[in-house]
């Protein structure tokens, strides 16, 4: 009996060192925990810290090819979308940290599974509306800020780029900040300079906005959102109306940026994601840049930050002074274009309200994006 006891745990070792042999993993050697990663074309100087103490240490990827290196070492894979790469990086000799590179889908390829809308979407949205040049509060802006000076006396593209940088210089841009009370063009100007702070991309999409209206050209600020429903970051910025070229054009305050295809035309919204997602071509304007401190080029800003913010956009309803000041009583009403893929198409209408700001909400959807982008009267 106690023979065939040792003959099974003898059987069962063996198996288990099979076993062990067959899944043996890739090893490289490191002194240092800090490890330069090679991404499609892009080299990462310190991109990973080597922790043994993790089980699985996951580097996420949507390149083609990887490439890990130590200060002693290095390991490449050419990557398949469907199988994830396990090695071993053994660190000084003794410890060892079990690493795995596993493909993602690229925000543009996410952003491509998007492409496709319903243009027979005729489920109602109302009208989209512009508050004109001679309201009070618009005249007011026009003053205190001297926008005519500031847009100057050159022709409608040349004012509509002199606001734009204008904006751009003047407010700081700072993505953690907490938005102020009063978020109109002349209160969110006076609270930065006061406190010498910056406002969100929301804030400084909003001040232009409002000097666009007050200055006679139509515009509306559009919240540029991912896939995801629940996310923590998302941009915003303006489309604005060219009567000259009868066009909506790209603008944006927070990197004073706009976008143009290869013959240097200017490109709407809707014409970057379309060109997004068919791979055209696209010209990103040369000093587009981050707080007058870090140029932008077409693959950060266009190919990965936009590409996952335009899956869907959302707009007010009525592009006005003080849209988002909110007060008991005030009605704001949006308007989401979302494709088709794989996100909550419904409900198309829903209200709700604030009961801490007194503030009702109206939210439509629509898979129209000739309704969405309608030219204004």
């Amino acid at each position: 009996m106690k023979k065939k006891i040792f003959t099974f745990l003898g059987i069962c070792i063996l198996g288990q060192g099979i076993l062990f042999s067959q899944k043996k993993l890739p090893v490289i050697k490191a002194n240092s925990i800090s490890v330069d990663i090679k991404d499609g074309n892009t080299l990462k100087k310190n991109a990973w810290n080597i922790v043994p103490e993790e089980k699985l240490d996951v580097y996420t990827t949507s390149s083609k090819k990887v490439t890990f290196y130590t200060d002693i070492d290095s390991i490449s894979f050419k990557i398949d979308p469907k199988k994830e790469y396990d090695f071993i990086i053994l660190l000084k000799g003794k410890d060892s940290a079990r690493t795995q590179i596993k493909y993602i889908p690229s925000r543009l390829e996410i952003l491509k599974g998007g492409e496709k809308y319903n243009f027979s979407d005729q489920r109602l949205i109302p009208k989209f509306t512009y508050q004109s040049k001679e309201d009070e509060d618009l005249k007011k802006i026009r003053k205190e800020l001297r926008l005519d000076s500031i847009a100057g006396k050159g022709n409608e593209l040349s004012q509509i780029f002199n606001l734009m940088h204008w904006v751009h210089n003047l407010v700081r841009h700072d993505g953690s900040s907490n938005n102020p009370t009063l978020k109109n063009a002349v209160d969110l100007i006076k609270v930065c300079k006061a406190e010498n702070r910056g406002v969100n991309c929301r804030m400084l999409a909003t001040i232009l906005n409002e000097c666009y209206l007050s200055m006679g050209i139509k515009s509306r600020y559009i919240t540029c959102m991912p896939k995801e429903t629940n996310f923590d970051d998302c941009h915003v910025i303006n489309m604005v109306y060219s009567k000259d070229l009868k066009k909506w054009i790209w603008i944006d305050p927070t990197f004073d940026a706009y976008v143009m295809n290869e013959h240097g035309d200017l490109l709407s919204i809707q014409e970057v994601r379309e060109r997004l997602t068919k791979g055209l071509p696209l010209v990103l304007n040369a000093d587009a840049n981050w707080n007058r401190e870090y140029l932008q080029t077409k693959q950060n800003y266009l190919e990965n930050y936009m590409a996952k913010n335009l899956y869907r956009m959302q707009t007010p309803l009525e592009s006005e002074y003080n849209t988002e000041t909110w007060k008991k009583g005030k009605k704001v009403t949006y308007v989401e274009l979302l494709p088709l893929d794989g996100i909550e198409q419904t409900p198309q209408k829903k209200q709700e309200s604030n009961t801490e700001t007194g503030v009702s909400f109206t939210y439509y959807k629509t898979n129209n994006p000739d309704l969405f982008w309608t030219i204004p009267e």
